[in-house]
């Protein structure tokens, strides 16, 4: 049961972070386990009416017993991912495999950028991979020049915690940061066009709240950052894959998410969005790396007359080329080659339905068990949350049934998948009882 974010290492019964696979209930299945999870996921390949049915349960390996309802935390791979993260471990750790041997055995390899650019609406050209999300806030700060403090920054307490604890540090530095307050467990845009003002650099949202679930209009933002000469920054590790998701459409300047949420890959891989107009006129390139070049040759050989430089390049000018700093997890990689198109033939209009019937009953029952809501009835994310003055309480009622929600001290936080029913959810509440 967690109980902190810095349980993280050691919490979710066993969900192992960083390690080869982030699975519910065991750490590196043995082939044998993954085989027979793989024939219960081919089983539970059947639509409704051209739709894919839910819940999802075949396509995971969930310890038998288990109920977990934490997406929100860390989202299990599913099992299809997790055979695609084997394979690239396997060839690793096998002196001789031939080229290509963690390639899956039927159909072509997939671009996982591509697939996640499709996935927003963007270009391949504007996504470049980034180790985590904080990457990807501190890319901006950086690109911007706020340090430089000429300016305001604007955004509100339902943003991530590390992101407010960045901003936060700099403002003891000089940093004019003006932080909205929620009310009714939103951000009013009122509240938030009241602070905007023409020498605003920066807006700071996340696209979904990790603490309540509470959703953005992000447009509404964007429209208000750029009538200000101002850019925008979402944070949408907590919304894509698990709500629609249309740069284009909302405007969003800059956005980053890890992958080990709602797009079912792990730890150590994220993505980020710059719109590409942006490169090279607002954004200068940050750093230099292998990566930045299209095409790199070593003139070190005393037989090589062509240059009498040591090497040569030329400068690649797409964000993977501004962003990226060498080496990725190839093993994510991998695996979001696999869960970000399962994600697609899911289709996230048809994940969301699904979900909502089951928060709804969370936001009509957990009151009646001594719960405060905390997230907006009419909210449409993958995320309930609710206050409670003494949660210890609850985290030993949960442990006992083998219920897994994030418990934090004086609240708890549900989000339910594809592979939940509401079977699960009246074992929550039964265990609550």
């Amino acid at each position: 049961m967690t109980i902190n974010r810095r349980d993280l290492l050691t919490s979710l019964g066993g969900l192992a972070a960083g390690a080869a696979f982030t699975k519910l209930g065991a750490q590196l299945a043995p082939a044998s386990s993954l085989a027979a999870a793989a024939s219960r996921h081919k089983q539970g390949e059947t639509s409704v009416n051209g739709e894919p049915e839910f819940p999802r349960k075949a396509d995971f390996n969930i310890a038998q017993g288990y109920t977990y309802i934490s997406g929100a935390f860390t989202h299990p791979m599913p099992i299809a991912a997790a055979e695609a993260y084997r394979r690239v471990v396997d060839r690793r750790a096998t002196i001789g495999a031939p080229p290509g041997a963690e390639a899956a055995p039927n159909g072509p390899r997939v671009d996982p950028k591509a697939e996640f650019a499709k996935l927003i609406n963007a270009k391949p050209s504007e996504i470049s991979y980034i180790p985590n999300t904080s990457t990807g806030e501190n890319l901006v700060v950086e690109c911007l020049g706020i340090s430089k403090f000429d300016g305001n920054v604007v955004t509100d307490a339902l943003h991530f915690e590390g992101a407010l604890i960045h901003l936060m540090e700099l403002k003891k530095q000089g940093l004019d940061l003006r932080v909205v307050m929620p009310r009714d467990d939103r951000i009013d845009m009122n509240d938030l066009a009241r602070v905007v003002d023409n020498k605003t650099k920066l807006i700071e949202v996340s696209f979904v709240s990790m603490y309540n679930g509470f959703q953005h209009d992000l447009k509404a933002v964007c429209d208000l950052a750029h009538a200000h000469g101002a850019y925008v920054y979402a944070d949408i590790i907590q919304g894509v894959g698990a709500i629609p998701l249309d740069v284009r459409a909302t405007g969003v300047d800059f956005a980053a998410c890890a992958t080990y949420k709602w797009l079912m890959g792990d730890f150590g891989l994220g993505f980020f969005y710059v719109r590409e107009d942006l490169l090279g006129r607002v954004v200068q390139r940050p750093h230099w790396s292998y990566e930045s070049a299209t095409d790199a040759d070593i003139h070190l050989s005393p037989f090589d007359p062509e240059h009498p430089k040591p090497v040569t390049w030329t400068p690649r000018n797409d964000a993977t080329g501004y962003f990226t700093l060498g080496t990725m997890a190839s093993s994510v990689a991998a695996a979001l080659g696999v869960s970000i198109p399962y994600i697609q033939r899911l289709g996230v209009e048809n994940i969301q339905k699904h979900r909502q019937p089951l928060l709804e009953r969370l936001q009509k029952e957990m009151p009646r068990f001594g719960f405060t809501p905390q997230t907006p009835r009419d909210s449409t994310s993958p995320i309930v949350t609710f206050a409670h003055k003494d949660t210890s309480v609850i985290a030993k009622k949960l442990q006992a049934a083998r219920v897994n929600i994030r418990v934090a001290p004086y609240w708890v936080r549900i989000a339910p998948s594809v592979y939940n029913d509401m079977q699960d959810i009246e074992r929550l509440l039964a265990a609550l009882d």
